[in-house]
């Protein structure tokens, strides 16, 4: 590693000198990792926060104006991809298809457990498609794409609140469709 300073790395990078990028993930990948692992349960959810801050970094990098330290400016980068993952984790675990669906892991099943898994995935495919228009979209982009509800509201041009409310009202709907569904099996 260079001697060189952070915003002399700066603005080399800025100047189109890659390699000064990556001496700045080299010199703070691990101090990021550790603010990371400190929210995250375990290595490899930390591991995907690291590699989301230099992604973020790389490209914020272009217009870093040194109101702060570098090494400050990825903390906050940081603790805000953490803080976000946690969210999405916590969303994902509150709603679990699997779990409110009852669809269970096919590999350790036998084949009549593996069709009644694929039978159960095409009652939810059936129920997703029967969604109303913004309905569907909020669920496919934030279950599938698992995507933010910010980026969902400028995608769709409407307000967080009202995302997260058609949210609940479709997977209130699937569970609906699949619980008349088995009942008439």
């Amino acid at each position: 590693m260079s001697s060189r300073s952070d915003l002399e790395l700066v603005a080399d990078f800025q100047n189109g000198k890659e390699a000064a990028f990556n001496e700045l993930v080299l010199r703070y990948q691990e101090k990021v990792y550790w603010v990371a692992r400190r929210f995250m349960a375990d290595h490899d959810a930390a591991d995907d926060v690291v590699q989301e801050v230099f992604l973020k970094a790389y490209h914020g990098l272009k217009s870093f104006r040194s109101d702060s330290s570098v090494y400050t400016w990825l903390y906050r980068i940081a603790v805000n991809m953490s803080l976000n993952a946690l969210r999405r984790q916590k969303l994902r675990d509150f709603f679990r298809i699997e779990e409110v669906f009852d669809v269970r892991d096919e590999a350790s099943e036998g084949p009549e457990e593996r069709l009644e898994q694929q039978e159960q995935r095409s009652l939810i495919d059936e129920a997703v498609g029967m969604l109303p228009e913004k309905q569907k979209a909020v669920f496919v982009m934030r279950y599938y794409e698992e995507m933010p509800y910010e980026e969902i509201a400028k995608v769709l041009k409407t307000t967080v609140g009202g995302l997260k409310a058609n949210y609940f009202h479709a997977v209130r709907k699937i569970g609906e469709f699949l619980n008349r569904a088995h009942r008439s099996r």
